[in-house]
């Protein structure tokens, strides 16, 4: 059984407190800017074992009869499509999946905000498409200047501009599917509205990474660095905090160099009694308190930043990423002395890969393929590719036989099942390849448990699964990646494709 080195429990209650606090700090109208993920933040789950991935709703959900929440994304983002990685699906269909989350946590979404809005279908579609499901939108066009004409930013014609979002609650949350949304903009937006109003709002900012109470090149910090390697974020120790109160808190470039421009707006808002004197002040994380093992944490961290350094290479090979992002991966890694093998599953996949070539002769277009799985108890489970299985779903296979104590040449699915997916696969549906991918081999697993009661102990045994670490030495097919992000095993791959071919399905 894994190590935890985070009580969730704890952090739920300081982080919970501290932003009451905060609010009361401002007369209880406090314009929230919630940085990283809402839901499913599995970076965070990953780098500190025992953070529940939705801690952040189970926040919002204990604080709902004080907070209203609205969403910010920018313009721009729905018109190229901008991708989460993580769940492979667009900003705009993000923003309806946190809407749908927040519901089910009983926490009603305010409104959208469509930030640096401009006159595009695509835009225009998303805005409509909420609109008649009965959510508010509002338009916030770019300011000219942004951000450094303060004079016109604070003025009628910058953030007054704006349209004013209507809140009865004292705590106003502003999320977003992704970085670069307009939070905090809206935000101080919001607040400049309230003064002309009469109000003595405030703006704070709830960002989890970087740990601002943990040293610089704590690998905490570092796997931050990591996550961030593609939009050139990094840590730094925070020279405001320093010079003001004499110790060193941790914040990072982007929060840093925009700072002096932040406070100068909030003075021409607020009046300089108000204003925060550092970066670091403007935040209220409080997740450094709630680590409960700091070396569990360490390691954690130290792995994360190894599936990064892979993921780099991935979106490399695929024309996704620049080479400067692999460039710095390579210098945190160095930094922590870290090596791909120190991933205890990169070794045994890569092994498996060779042995296929040894003993099945010729595979798929010539490539061989292995995978592996490190089950809850430690254990490595390999696999490999055939003509009738990808390398993940064989490797998926004898995870379960393991967990259900079945025996490894028991077969699982009927191999009438299989051929007949294949022949639906190359007569019907006219793919090249009838090998079943991940997501096929689930189906066909389930629908062989009508005939087959191993197949159902099988299948029961799927959702321990969960959290578990694998490594495959290929790119995956979009199939794998889909049935092992539904599985939510944490994958990793070698920057090497499975075929020759450009396009697959």
């Amino acid at each position: 059984m894994k190590k935890t080195g985070f009580d969730n429990a704890l952090y739920l209650k300081e982080q919970s407190a501290e932003i009451l606090k905060r609010a009361d700090r401002f007369n209880n109208k406090l314009y929230l800017e919630f940085g990283g993920k809402l839901a499913y933040d599995f970076h965070a789950a990953r780098i500190l074992p025992g953070f529940d991935p939705n801690v952040k709703l189970q926040l919002l959900k204990k604080l709902k009869n004080q907070i209203e929440v609205v969403i910010c994304i920018y313009a721009g983002d729905i018109e190229r499509k901008k991708i989460r990685a993580d769940f492979g699906i667009a900003y705009d269909a993000d923003t309806l999946r946190i809407i749908d989350n927040l519901r089910d946590y009983q926490i009603a979404v305010k409104s959208v905000v469509v930030t640096r809005y401009e006159d595009h279908p695509a835009v225009n579609n998303f805005i409509h498409k909420l609109e008649r499901r009965g959510i508010r939108v509002y338009r916030h066009k770019a300011i000219k200047g942004y951000p450094a004409d303060v004079d016109l930013i604070v003025s009628d014609a910058g953030y007054g501009a704006n349209e004013y979002i209507e809140s009865d609650k004292p705590i106003v949350i502003m999320t977003g599917p992704g970085p670069s949304s307009g939070k905090m903009a809206t935000c101080l937006s919001q607040v400049y509205h309230e003064y002309k109003r009469g109000v003595a709002a405030g703006y704070a900012k709830f960002e989890t990474f970087p740990v601002w109470n943990l040293p610089l090149n704590h690998p905490v910090n570092i796997a931050y660095e990591a996550a961030t390697a593609d939009i050139g974020d990094v840590n730094m120790v925070d020279p405001f905090h320093l010079e003001h109160y004499g110790t060193t808190a941790i914040n990072y470039n982007r929060d840093i160099a925009i700072f002096p421009v932040v406070k100068r707006i909030c003075e021409r808002i607020m009046g300089k009694d108000q204003v925060y004197q550092s970066p670091t002040d403007m935040g209220v994380n409080r997740v450094g308190f709630a680590i409960t093992d700091d070396a569990v944490v360490r390691e954690a961290a130290c792995q994360e930043v190894i599936r990064r350094n892979f993921r780099y290479k991935c979106e490399y090979a695929i024309g996704a990423a620049e080479r400067s992002s692999l460039d710095r991966m390579k210098v945190l890694m160095d930094n922590l002395e870290l090596s791909e093998e120190d991933r205890v599953v990169v070794k045994p996949a890569r092994d498996a890969a060779a042995a296929a070539a040894t003993t099945e002769g010729k595979g798929n277009d010539g490539f061989f393929c292995g995978a592996a799985l490190e089950l809850p108890d430690g254990k490595i489970v390999t696999g490999k590719n055939s003509p009738l299985l990808h390398a993940a779903s064989s490797c998926v296979l004898n995870a379960v036989k393991v967990l259900a104590g079945l025996p490894d040449d028991l077969p699982l699915i009927s191999p009438d099942v299989i051929n007949s997916v294949g022949l639906l696969k190359k007569n019907i549906l006219k793919t090249k390849r009838i090998s079943l991918a991940l997501d096929e081999t689930l189906i066909a697993l389930s629908v062989s448990m009508a005939n087959n009661p191993t197949a159902k102990r099988a299948v029961n045994q799927l959702s321990k699964l969960s959290g578990c670490e694998m490594h495959c030495s290929h790119l995956p097919t979009p199939g794998d990646e889909v049935g092992l992000r539904k599985l939510g095993i944490n994958l990793t791959c070698d920057p090497i494709f499975a075929s020759r071919d450009l396009f697959v399905d």
